[in-house]
């Protein structure tokens, strides 16, 4: 059986309705990342327990003390940018305040 040669027009057609079916898929394919991002994201904020921290006990008055310097951190192979950068990162991952953290040397490797 012998078909003939689709003409311009019936070719122009079904490359249209490609072009259609393909964005349409793309725009349903967008709708649904979009949902289960938002199911998502509203199911972490749900479940993220909120618990107020605690009071800082009250420090009692007494006669200053002298403060001691904070103990001078050995530098190998860093400038003091990279040094700073270092003591944010892990006073950030985890959970400590800079003040609380003491570091002895910071190395290049």
């Amino acid at each position: 059986m012998v078909h003939d040669p689709l003409s311009q027009l019936d070719a122009l057609v079904v490359a249209l309705s490609g072009f259609v079916i393909v964005f349409l898929m793309l725009a349903v394919l967008w709708g649904i990342i979009l949902v289960i991002s938002r199911l998502v994201s509203g199911v972490e904020h749900h479940h993220v327990p909120t618990m107020a921290a605690p009071a800082p006990a009250p420090v009692p008055m007494r006669a200053a003390a002298p403060v001691a310097a904070p103990p001078q951190v050995v530098l190998e192979g860093i400038d003091d940018t990279q040094a700073a950068c270092v003591m944010a990162i892990v006073s950030h991952e985890t959970g400590i305040p800079l003040d609380q953290l003491v570091f002895k040397s910071i190395k290049a490797v």
